[in-house]
């Protein structure tokens, strides 16, 4: 907390932050009304008693303490404005406790265990922002009547519904509610936000309809029989798929079953395909995990861990709370019953012991930390573990099939409708939408069918809004919008509003869409680009041998030119007959502009696109005098190509230039559990490197510049250990805060990308600097050091040097980020690091 200036003003604010305070201190408490404001966060108190003493309090932090009943001193607070109680273990907040509290604005009280609130809340008349996130709510009605009220959070509840007077008022300006089981408004609703929701509930009417429509991926190894099973429940009987007819990227079906709406979404198996996996699977899906029985091999770790564990564990990370069905394929293969039986067995019995081990893991991370000296340090992670607790992923019993009975395609079928209807498992497939939404989305297949759209399904948005008017002439073109991005969070259709360059273009035909990303990203590729025919070259003013540059480059680089990638993308295109120039253009790209299938991929962290050339640079590098001058965007890989990280197989590049580690780099370790999500680090490198010039990259290490600082990421993803990512960073004496800044940078990155991996967990440790030591200093609180507002201090009161349990001593400031006013002062009158 920043304190007043002038002697008079800083004894009306104080702060005991982090003291390990288990009662209040009597000296605060003997100053009666002088207080104005107390911060007493990351503390162990339990009780406030005394707290009514300060009379006078307009501003009192009690958030990352260990109170589990709502103070009732704080009643006596009347001149009380803002109210930090989040991060406790507040259960329950009594009746005619808050009415007191009439000068109430600011209420935090997220990540609590509150179950209900209080009738009387709604007569804090001047409360106007509440934050309720991460408890245990199932009705918000209470709130009614906050007329004052501007933002409201409450994500991480088990909201079903939410009231529709509370947005009928215009005083709302933010409101979150993600994870929550909504189905009024669903929740795909609530993900486009305040104005989302109240379109919304203007539209509904008494006689909405309730909806059941469950996204349905399948999921599994390659040639597992994903594609014959999908294909085989959308007939209704057994449908026989050739190798050669596999799935390449993504399959779309839509299938209805008695009023049950399914998206059918077959991935395929190969590991290459996995990396696009990211930008179409959805939370709270229905997975179909197809497992191969007939080659599964009982008592054999590595055919479980490629047949079932593996999928288990990224299902786990990304989409954890979604529903899993364990499909047993290729049944009539198997010698007899008994061996699908023992199979069937196995396989379960060893996935309900992964579940098990991950939930006892995730306990004994949380009670270790509750155990430590001082846990209000710890706080954040504590409370991070805690929620990774609350998913429940599911995975239902096994049902092997022989996909050639009809009676097995039938009873699976049966079996799959009854447990997406049991409310049990899927507590948010109700769901009540405004007939409009089902009128636009027929409209909308009409076109296609009736040609109105193009075959490709790529249509201006002002066009189709037009057409969509005509229709509805009670909707206006927000509305439209609202219900077009509904569609889009389903799936029905796929619109990029967050990309510049397609904001006005829908793809109401996503296979469309999919089609063309597997024209580039696949597992057959090179003998795609050697398939490439001398027409096809032409057309690009290319040569022969420009074709085994491109398949070189790929294999050794795992770059791929743009030429080719538009020859590649066209080609795919031709096959469908669409012969529309300008869609062609738009779609591919050409030398001036990049085509829709690049900026999608790089969008989604696929590819490393390199930039056409600019005349001047805004952002170059300041020319200093006696110093190296250093482009700020130097050309690593060939102009007019990609980098595609994912395909890389060496790293010798980045130790060509980084050299060799020393015990005077910088050295963070962010450690991820459960582990490293497949693609992760690829994906984080991707991110930097659009940022960051120059850069190295390799398989798993990817080394940046910034100012002639340099900083190295390195994966590790032994499975027989912890798995981290580790940063590295040179030439840190002179300037020591620009390298820390550049770090900052990183982790900023590299936890925003971490949010799409909900099953996550991370822990940042710095090891000690001397060699023959394995001791660290574990960072406590570290996401409040990457505040984008930089109003946080952080580490400020450290002692100045840091001593581990082997009793080697550094600065802390090789071990640490530092607040900069304070690592300024003592690294300018202290050149003596060790």
């Amino acid at each position: 907390m920043s304190h007043l200036n002038g002697n008079r003003n800083i004894k009306r604010e104080k702060d005991y932050a982090g003291k390990k305070l288990k009662t209040l201190p009597n000296e605060l408490l003997q100053r009666g009304q002088d207080v104005l404001k107390v911060d007493l966060q990351r503390n162990r108190l339990k009780h406030v008693i005394g707290i009514s003493h300060l009379s006078n309090l307009t501003e009192l932090n009690l958030s990352r303490n260990e109170i589990t009943e709502f103070p009732m001193d704080i009643t006596k607070l009347c001149h009380l404005e803002r109210l930090y109680l989040n991060q406790n273990n507040i259960k329950t907040i009594p009746e005619n406790v808050l009415p007191f509290l009439e000068k109430l604005q600011f209420l935090k009280l997220s990540t609590n265990r509150l179950v209900k609130l209080p009738k009387d809340i709604n007569k804090c008349r001047n409360l106007y922002y509440l934050n309720l996130s991460h408890n245990n709510l199932t009705d918000l009605e209470p709130l009614v009547g906050l007329h004052f009220l501007r933002e409201l959070y409450v994500e991480g509840n088990r909201l079903t519904e939410l009231p529709c007077s509370l947005f009928e008022k215009n005083s709302l300006t933010q409101f979150k509610a993600n994870r929550n089981p909504l189905r009024k408004p669903p929740e795909e609703v609530c993900a486009g936000g305040l104005k989302d929701i109240q379109s919304y509930f203007s539209m509904l009417d008494a006689n909405s309809p309730s909806v059941y429509t469950v996204k349905t991926m399948f999921l599994g190894t390659t040639m597992a029989g994903k594609s014959t099973l999908c294909r085989s429940l959308k007939q209704g009987h057994p449908v026989n798929v050739a190798e050669a007819d596999r799935t390449v990227g993504i399959e779309i079906s839509e299938v209805d079953s008695d009023g049950v709406r399914f998206f059918f979404w077959d991935f395929a198996g190969q590991e290459e395909y996995y990396i696009t996996h990211h930008v179409f699977i959805t939370a709270q899906a229905f997975v179909i995990l197809t497992i191969d029985l007939a080659s599964y091999q009982i008592e054999n770790s590595k055919s479980f861990n490629e047949k079932v564990g593996f999928w288990i564990k990224n299902i786990q990370l990304k989409i954890p709370e979604s529903v899993v069905l364990l499909v047993g394929t290729h049944v009539d293969q198997c010698t007899d019953e008994t061996e699908v039986k023992e199979k069937k067995k196995e396989i379960e019995e060893k996935v309900t012991k992964m579940l098990e081990m991950h939930k006892s893991n995730l306990d004994q991370q949380r009670e270790n930390l509750q155990n430590m000296e001082n846990p209000s340090l710890y706080s954040d992670q504590i409370n991070q573990i805690q929620r990774l607790t609350e998913y429940k992923l599911k995975v239902l019993d096994l049902v092997p099939i022989d996909c050639t009975k009809p009676e097995d395609i039938e009873k699976l079928h049966a079996h799959i409708r009854e447990k997406v209807l049991n409310k049990d498992t899927f507590p948010n497939m109700e769901q009540t939408l405004p007939r409009c939404y089902h009128e636009v989305e027929n409209d909308i297949q009409e076109f296609l069918k009736n040609g109105d759209i193009p075959e490709h399904g790529i249509v201006n948005q002002d066009d189709l809004l037009d057409e969509l008017k005509n229709r509805h002439d009670t909707l206006d073109h927000d509305k439209l919008k609202l219900i077009l991005q509904y569609l889009h969070r389903i799936g029905v259709i796929m619109w990029y509003r967050e990309i510049t360059e397609l904001k006005d273009c829908l793809f109401v035909k996503p296979s469309f869409l999919i089609t063309l990303f597997k024209a580039i990203v696949r597992h057959d590729l090179d003998k795609v680009l050697d398939g490439i025919s001398p027409a096809m070259l032409k057309s690009e003013n290319a040569l022969q041998k420009y074709k085994e540059r491109w398949i070189k480059d790929y294999k050794d680089r795992a770059t791929l030119s743009k030429v080719a990638i538009r020859i590649l993308v066209r080609t795919e295109i031709q096959k469908l007959d669409i012969s529309n120039k300008e869609i062609i253009k738009d779609v591919v790209g050409c030398q001036k502009s990049t085509g829709h299938v690049l900026l999608l991929l790089e969008h989604f962290d696929v590819c490393l696109l390199s930039r056409n050339s600019s005349t001047l640079n805004p952002n170059a590098n300041e020319f200093e005098p006696k110093k190296q001058w250093v482009a700020s965007s130097p050309i690593i890989y060939e102009p007019e190509a990609c980098l595609f990280p994912s395909y890389l197989t060496d790293n010798r590049q980045v130790e060509k230039m980084w050299g060799t580690d020393s015990t005077e780099d910088l050295n963070i370790h962010v450690y991820f559990l459960p582990e490293i999500p497949d693609g992760f680090f690829h994906r984080l490198v991707i991110r930097l490197c659009s940022w960051f010039s120059p850069y190295w990259m390799g398989k798993d290490q990817c080394l940046l510049s910034s100012c002639n600082k340099r900083v190295l990421l390195r994966e590790h993803r032994d499975e027989s250990s912890d798995q981290f990512i580790e940063i590295r960073g040179k030439d840190i004496y002179k300037e020591i805060q620009k390298v820390w800044e550049v770090i900052r940078r990183i982790m900023q990155r590299l936890d925003k990308l971490t949010e799409q991996w909900q099953g996550l967990c991370l822990k940042v440790h710095s090891p000690c600097r001397d060699p023959s030591c394995d001791d660290f200093f574990e960072w406590n609180d570290w996401n409040e050091w990457l505040d984008e507002s930089g109003t946080n201090k952080y580490n400020e009161g450290l002692e100045k040097k840091q001593t581990c349990r082997n009793g080697h001593c550094r600065n802390t400031e090789l071990l640490f980020p530092r607040t900069p006013e304070v690592t300024e002062k003592r690294t300018n009158g202290d050149s003596d690091f060790e």
